[in-house]
């Protein structure tokens, strides 16, 4: 058996459930409420949640505000996992706040408040302009955020911006065996199983 770790919210946990019932084959571990031997880990899914707190960040806060609900553990667990993952080269799955972990574990900053990114949600409303041919190419999508990326992580290559402002929503990282990042949510509907069984069908 294969395994992939990540750190998932309660409230995610049922989309996560139903997602990865499709893949018998691939423990996913939850190290929100597990402790996870990281050695046997054969993947990583970086899921969505909360800000990023302010001292992980490349970039300086001029308002305390814009960050919401951060959660220092999470972070501490993910920007200190994360360089090991990409070091070995396991393939890696960023949604939603894990796409802005990517990039700032890259080097890149985040636009820390952004209007018209949060009415999406679970329906797939979002117009997306492709730069570039994808496996993945989703017309509309569900994103839900009120951040997003700005200055561009070391090696990533923007794949999808929103059509009406140019937020970025999909990249992946160049020359890496596996590892794309995604601003929408994925796990929210069958529309994206397509990308799942990319991302497990690499483990």
């Amino acid at each position: 058996m294969k395994h992939v770790v990540s750190w998932i919210r309660q409230c995610d946990a049922e989309n996560f459930e139903r997602v990865f019932s499709n893949y018998p084959d691939i423990r996913v571990w939850n190290a929100r409420v597990e402790q996870v031997d990281l050695q046997r880990m054969n993947g990583l899914l970086l899921s969505g949640g909360s800000d990023i707190s302010e001292s992980f960040l490349n970039q300086t806060v001029s308002d305390k505000r814009l960050i919401e609900d951060a959660d220092p553990a999470r972070d501490a667990w993910e920007f200190g996992y994360l360089p090991n993952a990409l070091s070995a080269g396991i393939p890696l799955l960023a949604i939603c706040r894990g796409l802005q972990v990517l990039n700032v574990a890259l080097g890149g900053t985040l636009l820390l408040d952004i209007p018209g990114h949060d009415a999406a949600k679970n329906e797939n409303i979002q117009e997306l302009r492709y730069f570039t041919k994808t496996a993945h190419n989703f017309s509309r999508v569900n994103s839900s955020h009120h951040q997003a990326l700005d200055k561009i992580g070391n090696g990533l290559f923007v794949e999808a911006c929103c059509a009406s402002d140019a937020v970025i929503e999909q990249v992946h990282l160049d020359k890496y065996p596996f590892a794309i990042g995604v601003q929408y949510h994925p796990e929210r509907d069958a529309l994206y199983h397509s990308l799942f069984d990319a991302f497990f069908g690499t483990i």
